[in-house]
């Protein structure tokens, strides 16, 4: 094997097992995903091994103060926005370092080269299942405290106008959740409610179904346990838009991050009359949350004034409340009470 292949074989060895080991610490430290750690690091393992026949040899041939491409520098290089850019870039210099060393082992070794083949399609499987956690949605939810849930029947007053006074009392996510009306109505309601969040500035969230979200132009949509799958809707709506995953244990709050969730609801706290249910996750599954999840968790069901201390010492700030607002003939007045303990 000549002394310039071997410098190639050399630099993209090094940029693979960088790049590789950028992601990993992603899904380790962020992601905090066993599955994906382990995959990864199997790959890495593997990836030495069929490096391991040439490296010795490689460094050798390493020339860093004569390789002109160390001095050759974009912009975009120097700089990443935030976490989507570092992790993307990582796949993208690896996917890219793999295919290299492919291509010039097929010069000398070609049996190597269709091993590194296989890494490289192992690691594009990989690649899809961390794309799914990134997000590019134009509103971030990591300053919003107080969502609240609109539906018609527990409304005091015209739904609409529940909405707009609960957004005056502090609401900065609003969610239209209507079971039980026909599809034309529901996306005639949920472009008023678009329409009223973006007049305000806060967002609109409609829930269970994408192609109403889509239509709408909403922000976003939220689906429960027994909904469409979560990375099936995130597949629909694509990444500009906001996902919201209804969780009540831990491990559907560690898949949902997994699954592209941008943010998860946690519940239920207390009981609720909204929507019944025969189990209470409690305040106990919201302190674990605040502890292990990284994306933004948002408390719901049965939260009041009178209980939402509870929730708030669990280390989740963010609460989401149908009734004890707009159930409320001041829903103003019950919103801006429930932000006055939120950001107290």
């Amino acid at each position: 094997m000549s002394g310039t292949v071997l410098r190639v074989l050399d630099a993209n060895a090094n940029r693979a097992r960088e790049a590789l080991r950028v992601v990993e610490d992603y899904a380790r430290f962020v992601l905090d995903s066993d599955d994906l750690c382990g995959d990864l690091k199997g790959l890495r393992h593997a990836l030495a091994g069929v490096t391991s026949s040439f490296v010795q040899d490689a460094i050798l041939w390493r020339d860093t103060p004569g390789d002109v491409g160390t001095s050759i520098k974009t912009p975009s290089e120097l700089r990443r926005e935030d976490l989507n850019d570092v992790v993307t870039a990582a796949g993208k210099r690896l996917g890219e370092a793999l295919r290299t060393i492919e291509e010039y082992l097929k010069t000398t070794r070609p049996e190597d080269a269709s091993k590194v083949e296989k890494l490289r399609y192992r690691f594009y499987d990989i690649e899809q299942r961390i794309a799914r956690t990134l997000t590019l949605t134009p509103i971030k939810l990591g300053s919003t405290l107080l969502y609240v849930l609109i539906t018609e029947s527990i409304c005091r007053r015209p739904w609409l106008e529940a909405a707009e006074e609960a957004i005056h009392g502090g609401a900065d996510c609003i969610q239209l959740r209507e079971k039980d009306i026909d599809s034309s109505e529901l996306l005639k309601r949920a472009r008023l409610l678009t329409s009223l969040c973006r007049k305000y500035d806060v967002a609109s969230i409609i829930n269970d179904r994408p192609d109403i979200a889509l239509l709408s132009d909403a922000d976003g949509v939220h689906v429960g346990q027994e909904d469409l799958p979560a990375r099936e809707v995130r597949r629909l709506i694509g990444h500009r838009k906001i996902l919201g995953v209804s969780t009540h244990r831990i491990e559907q709050a560690k898949q949902a991050v997994l699954d592209g969730a941008d943010y998860i609801g946690v519940g239920p706290m207390f009981t609720s009359a909204t929507k019944p249910r025969d189990f209470i996750a409690g305040p106990a599954y919201a302190s674990e949350v605040a502890k292990s999840i990284s994306i933004p968790a948002v408390a719901i069901a049965g939260i009041t004034e009178a209980n939402v201390d509870e929730v708030i010492a669990t280390g989740i700030r963010r609460v989401a409340v149908t009734a004890s607002v707009i159930g409320c003939d001041d829903v103003r007045g019950a919103a801006r009470r429930l932000m006055e303990k939120l950001t107290a």
